[in-house]
C-alpha cells in the first residue's frame, strides 16, 4: 500500500484523527513462551502475576497473560473450566517478546521462581505499527 493509498481512520474526514503510519521494517526478536498453571505462586503472588511484574521490572518491551479454558500438561491430567466447579486451576500462557538478550537475561531470573511448568523461545519478526503525530489545525 502506498502513501497515496493510506486510509484516514475515519471515514469522510481526517481531520483532527491520528493516521496509522504505514509499518516500519521487521526486526529480529524473540517469543518467550512460558505454561504454567493458574495455582502456581512465588511467594504470596499468584507466579504469572509474579513473572509479569518481574518482566516490567527488567523493562522488557512488553506481557501478555492468556487464560486458557481448557488444557492439559505433563500429567495428562485435564484443567477445564467445563467441569460444574469454580475451576481456579486452568492452563496458562505468557508471552513476552523482545530481543534475543533481553530474553536470555530474562531466563535468568525465571530460573529461581519457577518449580514447574513449561518455556519455549522462537524466533520472532516484530513488526510495529504506530500512530503518526497528529496534524495542528491552529498554531
Amino acid at each position: 500500500m502506498s502513501e497515496s493509498d493510506s486510509i484516514p481512520a475515519k471515514a469522510g474526514s481526517d481531520v483532527g484523527e491520528p493516521r496509522v503510519r504505514p509499518p516500519e521494517l521487521p526486526e529480529e526478536a524473540v517469543l518467550l513462551r512460558i505454561f504454567l498453571d493458574e495455582d502456581d505462586r512465588y511467594r504470596r503472588l499468584p507466579l504469572y502475576e509474579a513473572i509479569v511484574l518481574k518482566a516490567r521490572e527488567k523493562r522488557l518491551a512488553g506481557a501478555t497473560v492468556l487464560r486458557g479454558p481448557l488444557g492439559f500438561g505433563k500429567s495428562s491430567h485435564m484443567h477445564t473450566t467445563k467441569i460444574l466447579r469454580l475451576s481456579s486451576d486452568l492452563p496458562m500462557v505468557i508471552e513476552i517478546v523482545d530481543t534475543p538478550e533481553k530474553i536470555s537475561a530474562f531466563l535468568l531470573e525465571l530460573d529461581g521462581m519457577m518449580k514447574g511448568g513449561l518455556v519455549t523461545l522462537e524466533r520472532a519478526q516484530v513488526i510495529r505499527y504506530k500512530h503518526a503525530p497528529q496534524k495542528r489545525l491552529f498554531g
